[in-house]
């Protein structure tokens, strides 16, 4: 399958002009998976609550409706990040559509510094979802620090993390070429770019935006500052071969008995 990593620089607070850009970017492009930075329709740096939820977008929220049927048109999955409003709470959430309707929402477990002032955690585990018999895993930008979220996706039988990001610290990039050693599974990065100052601070994103195979090697990377879509030829298959050495294998040779958990 082709999967593609779209490095995008969202606008902040333009919805309908971020969703336009960004199926206009994805359109010319052959590819069977589509990943979107995490908040790539609202932007990021939300100044109060009030204001996230005015950008934010219900579950069948014409946005994503929109999302889903350009999945359909272009045979393809697509996953994008997005603000998700659910009464008068907030989730950093990525969206899933797939082509023959296949569709999930996760819901960002690990907040980011001021994410926890105005977004609630995730309240339910990492997706995995089957797309066309290829197993689509589902994390959101700093999800990458904490192993157990990859890890969580591999038990779950993963052949693909899709990583929706937001990236501003340096080392994330090279951390995700040890989560697909150290779990077997490609990952598909797609981060923004770009600089956004409002709210009293000031953030650059990082961009380098990613495909890393399960043997670790990125199979293709972006720059630090421009938009582009990034697609990598990936063979599932591979994800499901578990083996380090012949006598090796990552995911069942864990010592869980001996391991102290908590």
């Amino acid at each position: 399958m082709r999967a593609a990593a779209v490095q995008f620089r969202p606008q902040f607070g333009d919805v309908g002009g971020n969703l336009e850009r960004a199926l206009a970017a994805i359109a010319p492009v052959e590819a069977d998976l589509f990943v979107f930075p995490e908040l790539a329709l609202s932007g990021y740096t939300f100044g109060s609550a009030k204001e996230l939820l005015d950008l934010a977008q219900e579950e069948g929220a014409k946005e994503l409706e929109r999302v889903a049927e350009a999945a359909a048109a272009k045979s393809a999955a697509v996953v994008i990040g997005f603000a998700e409003r659910v009464g008068k709470r907030a989730f950093n959430s990525a969206f899933l559509a797939g082509p023959e309707g296949e569709r999930a929402v996760y819901r960002k477990i690990h907040l980011f510094d001021r994410e926890k002032l105005l977004f609630e955690p995730g309240d339910r585990p990492p997706a995995v979802v089957d797309v066309r018999d290829v197993r689509v895993g589902l994390m959101v930008c700093f999800d990458w620090i904490f192993p157990e979220t990859a890890r969580t996706l591999a038990l779950a039988g993963a052949d693909v993390l899709c990583h929706a990001a937001n990236l501003v610290l340096p080392y994330c990039q090279e951390a995700m070429v040890t989560r697909c050693l150290e779990n077997r599974v490609f990952a598909v990065t797609a981060n923004r770019i770009g600089t956004e100052s409002r709210a009293g601070q000031s953030l650059t994103f990082t961009g380098r935006s990613e495909v890393v195979s399960p043997k670790g090697a990125v199979l293709v990377r972006g720059s630090d500052d421009r938009e582009e879509v990034l697609v990598a030829e990936i063979d599932p298959l591979e994800a499901r071969d578990k083996m380090v050495t012949p006598l090796n294998d990552v995911l069942g040779d864990r010592r869980t008995s001996l391991y102290r958990l908590g």
